[in-house]
């Protein structure tokens, strides 16, 4: 795997289709069935200084800005997203650091400056998840709190076929792969939970909450029966970690 390679191509397509084509997830959304209005991870962070790795069109820092946050902060791989997140900030009255940078690197991001470090479904592009987990900790003040969200791995193991769900990959392969769209392709590894935990303790965090769970209640008030509504009835499809910096 060629990380700069897996950076063309991704920044490629953030920059010419992204929210265009996927589907943003944006909070109070950790996931397609996840809510942080039930789970309340954040609790009050009015006066907090907040960063958000992988902050996209800015919705999520809005989220916290609305909230009182003191700083909002955000990196991004795209500069048309950080393009868009500053229109949308301030179409709302509302301001944040914004930084074009891989999250692996560094990029002038202070250090035991925050209060939370947040990725809403964008930690799992990273090309280093270790060296990215070692700089968010590097970020964070003592007790600090790290929260994520991504697709969970046992969600890309298996495929729907004649209304059974069939697995299709090995969950232990975290092998790279190309994902081609209409328009450009994107490049993806599936890890392990284990890959993430592990990759936590040894940046220095323990884990204080994981999220698999579908809120059921969620689906019924959308009244959903997407195919993606029926999968999540039977298996995770985001997980969510809330983890404090030691």
């Amino acid at each position: 795997m060629d990380k700069n390679s897996v950076y063309r191509t991704n920044s490629f397509y953030w920059d010419t289709q992204g929210n265009d084509f996927l589907r943003a997830i944006v909070l109070p959304f950790y996931g397609a069935f996840v809510s942080d209005e039930k789970y309340r991870l954040f609790g009050d962070v009015s006066g907090k200084k907040l960063l958000e790795i992988g902050c996209g069109n800015g919705q999520s820092l809005q989220y916290h800005g609305e909230r009182q946050a003191s700083e909002l902060w955000g990196v991004d791989l795209s500069e048309k997203q950080l393009e868009k997140a500053a229109q949308h900030l301030k179409a709302r009255g509302l301001s944040a650091k914004l930084i074009r940078s891989p999250m692996e690197e560094e990029c002038g991001i202070p250090a035991d400056y925050f209060d939370f470090v947040y990725s809403i479904y964008a930690i799992g592009w990273t090309t280093d998840l270790e060296g990215t987990f070692r700089r968010i900790a590097a970020y964070l003040k003592k007790d600090g709190v790290f929260i994520f969200s991504w697709s969970h791995p046992i969600h890309k193991c298996v495929v729907a076929e004649n209304n059974r769900l069939v697995f299709n990959k090995s969950y232990f392969d975290e092998s790279w792969y190309s994902v081609p769209l209409d328009e450009g392709e994107l490049t993806l590894s599936d890890r392990k939970l284990s890959t993430y935990v592990n990759a936590l303790a040894k940046a220095g965090f323990v884990i204080e909450q994981m999220i698999e769970e579908s809120d059921v209640e969620l689906m019924q008030s959308r009244d959903d029966n997407s195919d993606l509504a029926q999968r999540a009835r039977m298996l995770p499809v985001t997980f969510v970690v809330k983890a404090r910096k030691l």
